[in-house]
């Protein structure tokens, strides 16, 4: 039975022929071992009947070069396909195991070279980070001087997913929310008979920083991560690139309606949060403290001061922009498949709800110093 591969010696001539594959490797191996080296001079490997060669069978060949070379000899190949001649190429430029499996790279060098490579990592994505908020901030701006260009059915249409949408889970959450924090604080105002500081305690709490910040956390868990992965999905199947193919531009397309949206609708979302936290406090009051409703809303009026319910309002857009363009620009980082998309997905949603919450906080510490 003829051999599936094979590497036999004619003079100072090496033939190498048939399927050099991981399952002939040691065959092959075999067959080297027993072969003699010629006299003196050079040896040549003929590979131009190689019929088949994967990462094992590169492995092979290269390592009888290395081997003609440590044992004096000059050795030369020639004939091999071009195709197999970039896999063996690339055998020779990175570290194989003997199985023929590249090794991953990870843990070479010291920790500064790690330290090194994370903090130029990080440099890189801070650039092309502010290049996509420069190109947003553009393409923004050429919209103002041709609101024509803007494209008014995509955005009606983030409107209807991202506003409307959710509005069952957003009035849901923020009721319950203020439910808890109304609850929590009569057991603590009926030990010292202020039952009706729960106003107080209800209303600056939810208008100023809880219905702002959940309506933001819900919109960057449900629509940042659904920006991600619709725009690296695109990527993936090559649709941004037929985009660009028809010269569209994926920042008037996809980036500036999604943002217009939620400027749009996180503001709305969330004065119907503040109306049904504030609701659900009046319910725990009225049962809890015996605070009727009329007396809640007499207390509401005096205690809560108007400005705290434009503080909230205030910082919906600006974590709308946060939460949008994080989601928009990891979908347009996605790089690779399937796994990419999910990775850069669950990113968008961990940076929106970080960079929302610190952008609360130094709005907290700005508005404290300005006595508001």
């Amino acid at each position: 039975m003829e051999r599936q591969a094979s590497i036999e010696r004619v003079d100072s001539v090496m033939y190498c022929r048939g399927r050099w594959v991981l399952s002939n490797v040691a065959d092959l191996e075999s067959q080297a071992g027993a072969l003699d080296w010629p006299g003196r001079g050079g040896v040549i490997y003929d590979a131009s009947e190689i019929t088949a060669m994967d990462t094992g069978g590169a492995v092979l060949l290269h390592r009888s070069l290395r081997a003609a070379g440590r044992a004096g000899r000059t050795a030369s190949l020639q004939g091999l396909p071009p195709e197999f001649a970039a896999l063996l190429h690339m055998v020779e430029t990175q570290p194989v195991s003997a199985s023929g499996v590249i090794p991953a790279q990870e843990g070479q060098g010291g920790w500064i070279e790690r330290v090194g490579r994370a903090a130029w990592h990080q440099l890189e994505s801070g650039s092309r980070g502010l290049a996509f908020l420069g190109e947003s901030t553009i393409a923004f701006l050429r919209v103002l001087r041709q609101p024509g260009s803007l494209r008014w059915r995509s955005l009606l249409r983030m409107l209807q997913i991202d506003g409307v949408n959710a509005l069952p889970i957003t009035g849901l959450l923020t009721f319950l929310i203020g439910v808890v924090i109304a609850y929590q604080g009569a057991e603590q105002l009926r030990k010292f008979g202020t039952n009706i500081f729960i106003v107080d305690l209800v209303g600056i709490s939810l208008l100023r920083e809880i219905s702002p910040l959940i309506v933001a956390i819900l919109i960057a868990g449900r629509s940042g991560s659904a920006y991600a992965a619709e725009i690296g999905t695109m990527k993936v199947t090559e649709e941004l690139d037929a985009v660009r193919t028809l010269g569209i531009s994926p920042m008037a397309l996809l980036v500036l309606p999604r943002v217009l949206a939620l400027v749009i609708a996180l503001p709305l979302l969330t004065v119907y949060a503040d109306a049904l936290g504030v609701f659900g406090g009046m319910l725990i009051a009225s049962s809890q403290l015996s605070v009727s409703f009329t007396e809640f809303l007499s207390r509401f009026e005096e205690a809560v001061a108007v400005r705290h319910f434009f503080i909230g309002i205030a910082k919906a857009p600006f974590f709308a922009v946060i939460i949008a363009l994080v989601g928009c620009y990891q979908g347009f980082q996605i790089r690779g498949g399937v796994d990419d998309v999910g990775r850069h997905t669950t990113i968008s949603v961990v940076q929106g709800i970080f960079l929302v919450i610190v952008f609360d906080a130094i709005c907290s510490i700005l508005l404290n110093w300005w006595d508001l």
